[in-house]
């Protein structure tokens, strides 16, 4: 008489585990790709890019707070929130309606409100215009990215 010794299926433990260690391996390999500056959070843009729509500014409850891309949001340095250009893209912004502009690097994403095109630190959009004004028309054009 012989005897066969069957081998019964993994268990759902041990599958499940199997799954996540290829999840892993394949983020590993996604990770040995060299990437561009570009794949620092938002598509690349060429210098002089440009778009028009309103800007708005942080208000005070978001000093100190982490913004996308990991550093600390300080109100009184000149940095701005776009949706999809890269961190540490440097941007113009000049206000249409009184000509006055500021340097500002992307170190977050937003605005998430229609018709925003940038968020500003207080800093940077008291330079443009007055806190008071809460929202300005504007053209950004990329400086460096």
């Amino acid at each position: 008489m012989s005897q066969t010794l069957a081998t019964a299926p993994p268990s759902p433990p041990l599958r499940l585990l199997a799954g996540w260690l290829c999840a892993l391996a394949l983020l590993a390999l996604a990770g040995c790709g060299s990437t561009p500056k570009s794949g620092s959070g938002g598509a690349s843009a060429p210098s002089g890019h440009s778009e028009t729509g309103q800007a708005s500014y942080y208000g005070n409850e978001f000093h100190g707070r982490k913004t996308a891309s990991g550093e600390q949001f300080d109100q009184g340095k000149l940095t701005a929130a776009h949706r999809t250009l890269p961190f540490g893209t440097r941007l113009k912004v000049t206000n249409t309606q009184t000509g006055k502009s500021v340097q500002v690097r992307v170190n977050d994403r937003g605005p998430f409100v229609k018709g925003r095109v940038i968020d500003l630190s207080s800093s940077a959009f008291k330079t443009i215009a007055s806190l008071n004004a809460g929202v300005v028309p504007v053209r950004i054009q990329v400086v460096d990215y």
